[in-house]
């Protein structure tokens, strides 16, 4: 079943940003081993599936044969082609829409489960991001996450900060590096929150873009 659009999709432009991450962010999967965290974070998924920023379609290929279908809604028009390139490629089907996180171009419980992978730290708004995946998923849908999140050690939390501040976003596609991602799960309503933390990537020099969480929490 397509998905209907309930408002015109606005619009995300990051073109330079957009083509470094299309070319170089598959080489980075594999340095780093998010390819097996994508894996991971998509294995128990069935049924109707939405991602919301979709990126490239990196995620497309790890879904499982138990998703009947996948919409994943892209607001970046690089980005947008390169991940219809990827859905036609995939085993399962995907359509890739526009639109953007904090007004999905969505019917409200339409889906099993919802993911979100490397996406709410450029999100404008989490909270009004996370709100619309609530009201898109059905009730006992659950939504699973694999994000960078805000470091525990001080001084990194500190480095994070400023970065946020200055040029982080501004080179890396309105990327915050030290949001409290978990909380704001919690916040938005969703229950049952399962996680854990990773190290991306295990060895070597921590960056600002280190402390990662992956998990899933239930829309009640």
């Amino acid at each position: 079943m397509a998905a209907r659009r309930r408002s015109a999709p606005e619009a995300v432009h990051h073109p330079v940003f957009a083509r470094y991450y299309a070319r170089f962010a598959p080489a980075v999967d594999e340095r780093a081993g998010i390819g097996a965290h994508r894996t991971e974070l998509l294995a128990p998924l069935s049924g109707r599936v939405v991602e919301v920023g979709a990126g490239s379609g990196l995620n497309f290929g790890h879904y499982p044969d138990a998703v009947r279908e996948v919409v994943a809604v892209e607001p970046e028009p690089l980005l947008r082609r390169a991940a219809r390139d990827a859905a036609a490629r995939a085993a399962v089907p995907v359509s890739v829409v526009p639109g953007v996180a904090e007004k999905l171009p969505l019917d409200s419980g339409a889906f099993d489960a919802a993911v979100v992978s490397l996406v709410l730290c450029s999100v404008r708004d989490p909270d009004r991001a996370l709100a619309e995946i609530r009201r898109v998923l059905r009730p006992g849908g659950r939504l699973y996450f694999y994000e960078h999140v805000r470091a525990g050690g001080t001084a990194m939390a500190l480095t994070q900060r400023t970065l946020d501040r200055t040029v982080w976003p501004h080179l890396f596609g309105g990327c915050h590096t030290a949001r409290d991602t978990v909380a704001a799960i919690g916040a938005a309503g969703f229950t049952e929150v399962s996680l854990r933390r990773l190290r991306v990537p295990e060895g070597g020099v921590p960056t600002p873009v280190s402390a990662h969480v992956l998990g899933s929490a239930r829309r009640p």
